[in-house]
């Protein structure tokens, strides 16, 4: 199974529209949302997906109850930790920040954490997968990336969305 993984999207719809994008063109089956939407402006681009998605809320949601409502349409979004398997029986845990899953890694195969807004791979001493998608926003390394998940065998990697241009920066005087 093929899971698109992203998250820190703070509101920029551009790069959550080509996230969309980039998940349908690798045919995912499913999509992890892992916190930090903040406004239920980037919601109606995840209708276009053509697959289930499953959301958390990060520690920047400035309206809750609009993301909740959007999402009833799209998916499930819940508080932060919550953990399912897959249909082929990989065990995924996930939270917005990495102190949401601290402790109840047992039994996971994969863990999926953001926050930190930087993307990382990488294998625990226990063999577990963890997956941080980095910023879908691209507001704070101007180098939006979101994840693919493949659950056979179980491996990820980081997929850039594109560089963004230096922030604007008044002429000085």
């Amino acid at each position: 199974m093929r899971i698109g993984i992203f998250a820190d999207a703070h509101d920029h719809v551009d790069n959550v529209r080509r996230a969309v994008h980039e998940f349908r063109e690798r045919s995912c089956g499913l999509v992890i949302f892992a916190g930090d939407f903040v406004s239920p402006i980037v919601v109606p681009p995840l209708r276009r997906l053509g697959c289930p998605v499953l959301a958390c809320f990060g520690d920047n949601e400035g309206n809750r109850v609009g993301i909740e409502g959007g999402m009833r349409i799209v998916g499930p979004v819940a508080n932060p930790p919550f953990g399912f398997t897959t249909d082929d029986g990989v065990r995924l845990l996930v939270g917005h920040q990495p102190s949401d899953v601290a402790g109840l890694e047992e039994g996971a195969d994969v863990v999926v954490t953001a926050h930190t807004h930087k993307p990382f791979v990488g294998r625990d001493d226990a063999g577990r997968l963890h997956v941080r998608p980095g910023e879908t926003s691209g507001w704070t390394y101007r180098k939006p990336t979101v994840a693919i998940l493949e659950t056979s065998p179980v491996e990820a990697e980081i997929v850039s969305l594109g560089e963004m241009p230096p922030p604007w920066e008044p002429p000085t005087p």
